[in-house]
């Protein structure tokens, strides 16, 4: 685990050294949980964004795009609870000061119990090595026994208090708290207040005098956004159920405990698709979400093992299923997309304090209901870091020097072909910058004559740049580069007129839609 927090360390460090991201006002030291993206990370996040959208949207017939905006009425967030129970349960050590959330201290605890029984159960597949019946193992071993029942103890003790009569029940998360000896990790004491509750929202003032502003809230999701324009999109898009609509858009949450780099912030973006069914169909298209969106991460090629469904034990009070896409971070299993049955809740609630009726006319069945919502919601912070995690690693060459390389898909590399004349004279620059001007037309290209031409390759490496292309005095000869590929290294000579459509082959969402299809 120490080693995968170095990873993840060296990874954050890279992301500020290369340009992907920088934390927000850093000449004055930064602002908690909140980061930029800088000019290869504004790149690569564009292309995620792109990637969902081309195969939401225009990949599906029934989906269409929205852009809400951030600020809505105040009304639309005490119509969808926000108001009342958008809350964190929170508890402060008072040696340390530091304030953490509670429900997060006995997730991490449950997780370090599950920790241990892996440890117990590699030590057995390492000692007994062919022979090893894992099955037979975690159901004979003491060891592993009196962990499991410490850990479901624990875990079921956690849905009582996360699913209490009235809410969740705030003594008793202390009390588990208390219990399981949790310390701080800070001051290693178990000096505990008790649990608060605390709103996740930012306020502020709309209006041009005091005395005549009211106040609003910046969206803590985007999902309100669709729900409300739902009759605006079908009837001005004349749209028959089933139908979705998907938007990408900025959301805040005040957040007390933000933490592992840009898995948790303050301002964050959503890429969500609210699909409107029949109801009673909505589970048979839960499942079909679920496999839809799966298949789409799974699209990138990191391996099916890195990804996994985590079912919810506890469903939202408006919800009748719910799961989450699970990626391996260094930091463990971590939500990336969750998709949610959320039955007719959301248009009812604003139907009910609109005083407009929120409802779908069948032309099938000559009735009228309000539909049922299947949402998919993804951040794109959480799956740039998710990417990012992926496709960082340190390579040691041959020759006993090492690369630092970031294997990203091509389709989502900030750059996708280098440019470089192998040196400065004898008319190299000039051809290079004459295909340089050719090919950015059609890529996001860099050219480049810097440094030895091996330095340059490291840097466009460090960047995940896909190809690079080096002009030399062969080219002036018989038009033909060098084409470099950057996870193999390999190199061959390629035709100038050819270049075009070999990269475009392997860089464009096309290509990853296509895939997909």
């Amino acid at each position: 685990m120490a080693q995968q927090e170095d990873v993840f360390k060296k990874i954050v460090s890279h992301c500020k050294e290369y340009g992907f991201v920088f934390p927000s006002s850093d000449i004055y030291d930064g602002l908690g949980a909140v980061y930029d993206y800088g000019q290869n990370g504004v790149e690569m996040k564009n292309n995620i964004k792109k990637y969902w959208w081309e195969s939401m949207v225009q990949m599906h017939e029934n989906i269409v795009g929205l852009d809400a905006a951030i600020f809505m009425h105040p009304t639309t967030w005490k119509a969808s609870g926000h108001v009342d129970a958008f809350n964190d349960p929170l508890i402060d050590n008072r040696d340390s000061k530091k304030r953490y959330r509670a429900d997060v201290l006995i997730e991490d605890q449950i997780a370090k119990y599950d920790e241990k029984i892996e440890k117990e159960v590699e030590k057995a597949r390492k000692r007994f090595k062919e022979s090893f019946d894992e099955a037979q193992y975690r159901s004979t071993s003491p060891k592993v026994q009196e962990l499991q029942e410490k850990r479901d103890n624990l875990h079921r003790r956690y849905q009582e208090v996360m699913n209490a009569p009235g809410g969740i029940d705030l003594e008793g998360m202390k009390q588990i708290i208390l219990d399981e000896e949790i310390v701080c990790p800070i001051s290693g004491t178990r000096n505990w207040t008790d649990v608060r509750q605390f709103n996740l929202m930012f306020k502020t003032e709309i209006g041009a005098a005091a005395e005549g502003s009211s106040t609003i809230y910046l969206r803590p999701e985007t999902a309100q956004g669709i729900f409300v324009n739902y009759l605006n999109v079908q009837k001005t898009g004349r749209m028959k159920l089933p139908f979705g609509i998907a938007q990408i858009g900025k959301a805040f949450r005040n957040e007390i405990v933000a933490r592992q780099f840009i898995f948790r912030m303050r301002e964050f973006e959503q890429m969500e698709m609210q699909f409107f069914v029949k109801p009673g169909t909505e589970l048979q298209w839960f499942e079909t979400w679920k496999q839809t969106r799966m298949k789409w991460h799974q699209n990138l090629g990191f391996g099916a093992e890195n990804y996994r469904f985590h079912d919810h034990d506890k469903l939202a009070h408006y919800a009748n299923a719910a799961t989450d896409i699970e990626f391996h971070m260094p930091f463990g299993f971590k939500e990336v997309e969750g998709i949610h049955s959320r039955t007719n809740f959301d248009l009812s609630q604003h139907a009910k304090y609109s005083g407009k009726k929120i409802e779908y006319f069948d032309p099938d069945t000559n009735e009228s209901y309000t539909p049922y919502v299947i949402e998919t919601s993804i951040g794109v912070d959480r799956m740039f870091l998710s990417v990012l995690c992926h496709a960082y690693e340190e390579q040691l060459l041959p020759d006993g020097q090492t690369r630092t390389v970031l294997h990203l898909p091509a389709a989502l590399a900030p750059v996708k072909l280098a440019i470089f004349p192998l040196t400065k004279k004898d008319g190299l620059p000039e051809k290079a910058q004459e295909i340089f001007n050719d090919l950015r037309f059609y890529f996001n290209c860099k050219y480049e004559e810097k440094d030895q031409i091996g330095k340059r390759y490291r840097r466009m490496d460090a960047i995940g740049c896909p190809y690079c292309i080096t002009v030399d005095q062969q080219t002036l000869e018989d038009n033909t580069v060098t084409l470099r590929d950057r996870d193999t290294m390999e190199q061959t000579r390629v035709v100038i007129s050819e270049l075009q459509q070999i990269v475009d082959e392997k860089v464009t969402i096309t290509s990853l839609l296509k895939k997909l299809a």
